[in-house]
C-alpha cells in the first residue's frame, strides 16, 4: 500500500495514511479517491457543515467493513477545529466537532468518514435550529420519481405558508431532502411541529401519495414525511456528502428545474466534481435569507383546533413528551386490548 500523502487545503497540510485502502470495492474507489472529492467539493461541503455541530459516519475500512457514529470529538482533533457542546435528549452531552475551514473535512476522511451530519444549529446557538428538514422518503413501491413530484407540491406548501424557500437536494439514495432556512427564534419542539404541520398539509393535497403515519405498517406505498428528523439529535447527511453505497454516490444540491429530471445515479464521487467545476454550488445563496415559521405554527393550531390532529410519536430512544400519543404500534396495541366482558 502507497506511503501516506499530504494534502493542501486552505493553507494547511493534511496527512493522509493509507491511501490506497479501496473503500468501495465494487469501483475500486480508494481513500484517497474519497479525499481528492472532498477537494473538488469542498466550498460546498463547508458551506453546509460551517459552524454546525457535525455526527461522523466512520467506515475504517470502507464500506464493506466496521461503520460507526462519532459523536463526540475524539481526543485525536486538531485544536484547530472548534467544537460546540450539544445535550442528547437523554439529557447527556458531548463536544461535537464543528468545521468552519476546508481542512476539517479531509482530517476528518483521513479517518474514514464518508457521510457528514451536521446539526440544524449553529455552534452559538445550539438550542435553536436555523433550519427546517424536510425528508421525503419513499416507501416500498414507490421511488425517486414519486418523491420528485411530493418535492414540487412542497415547493407549493412551502411558498403558500409563509412565503418559504426550499433548497432541494438528492439523498444519495432514493429520497429528495428539502431545507428551509428559518431564523433562530423557535426550540427544537416548535420546529418539528411545523414539520408536522407541512406533513398534514401534504397529506391533504396528496391523498395516498404522502403520508407521515409514524408506524411502518401504516404508511403504505407512499412518500414518508419523517417529520422526526427535526427533533432534537437527528441529523440528515449533509449536502456533498459521500453515501455507503457501492457506487458512491453523494447527496447532490439541485435546482428546482432539476428536480425530477436529475436522477441520484447521475451524482457520485466522479461526476459531482465536474458539475461542481461548472456550476459552483447551486445551493450558495442559501444563507442569504433566513424565513419564519408564524405561518406554519399557525397552520399547527388550527390542525390541533379545527381538526382535533395533536402531537405524533418520537422515536423510541425519546423520553415520553408532554401531550404525545402511544408510542405503541397499532397492530400491537389492538393485540393488547381488552376483549368484552
Amino acid at each position: 500500500m502507497a506511503e501516506a500523502v499530504e494534502l493542501e487545503a486552505g493553507g494547511r497540510t493534511v496527512r493522509l495514511s493509507s491511501p490506497g485502502k479501496v473503500f468501495f470495492p465494487e469501483r475500486g474507489y480508494t481513500k484517497l479517491d474519497v479525499a481528492r472529492y472532498y477537494q473538488a467539493v469542498a466550498p460546498g461541503i463547508l458551506r453546509a457543515l460551517r459552524n454546525r455541530p457535525t455526527t461522523l459516519q466512520r467506515y475504517p475500512d470502507g464500506v464493506a467493513g466496521e461503520w460507526f457514529y462519532q459523536k463526540r470529538a475524539p481526543k485525536s482533533m486538531p485544536d484547530w477545529i472548534p467544537t460546540a457542546h450539544i445535550t442528547f435528549p437523554s439529557g447527556r452531552s458531548a463536544d461535537e466537532m464543528c468545521p468552519t475551514e476546508e481542512a476539517a473535512v479531509l482530517w476528518a476522511a483521513q479517518y474514514g468518514t464518508l457521510t457528514f451530519h451536521p446539526w440544524p444549529v449553529r455552534s452559538d446557538d445550539v438550542d435553536h435550529p436555523d433550519e427546517l428538514r424536510i425528508d421525503l422518503d419513499p416507501q416500498p413501491g414507490t421511488d425517486y420519481d414519486d418523491a420528485a413530484r411530493a418535492a414540487h407540491e412542497l415547493r407549493a406548501v412551502l411558498e403558500e405558508f409563509g412565503g418559504l424557500r426550499g433548497w432541494p437536494k438528492t439523498s444519495g439514495g432514493r429520497g429528495i431532502h428539502v431545507f428551509v432556512p428559518i431564523e433562530p427564534r423557535w426550540t427544537f419542539t416548535q420546529v418539528r411541529r411545523a414539520a408536522i404541520a407541512v406533513g398534514r398539509e401534504m397529506e391533504r393535497r396528496m391523498p395516498g401519495r404522502v403520508t407521515i403515519k409514524w408506524w411502518k405498517e401504516e404508511r403504505g406505498e407512499r412518500i414518508f414525511i419523517d417529520y422526526n428528523q427535526t427533533a432534537r439529535d437527528r441529523t440528515i447527511a449533509s449536502a456533498y456528502s459521500v453515501r455507503p453505497r457501492p457506487n458512491a454516490p453523494v447527496s447532490a444540491p439541485l435546482t428546482w428545474d432539476e428536480v425530477g429530471l436529475a436522477h441520484p445515479q447521475d451524482f457520485d464521487i466522479t461526476t459531482m466534481p465536474a458539475r461542481f467545476a461548472e456550476l459552483g454550488d447551486v445551493h450558495a445563496g442559501m444563507d442569504e435569507r433566513s424565513y419564519s415559521l408564524d405561518a406554519l405554527l399557525e397552520l399547527a393550531t388550527k390542525d390541533e383546533h379545527d381538526h382535533g390532529l395533536g402531537d405524533l410519536p418520537y422515536p423510541p430512544e425519546y423520553p415520553k413528551m408532554p401531550g404525545e400519543p402511544s408510542r405503541v404500534q397499532p397492530s400491537r396495541a389492538r393485540k393488547q386490548a381488552p376483549g368484552p366482558d
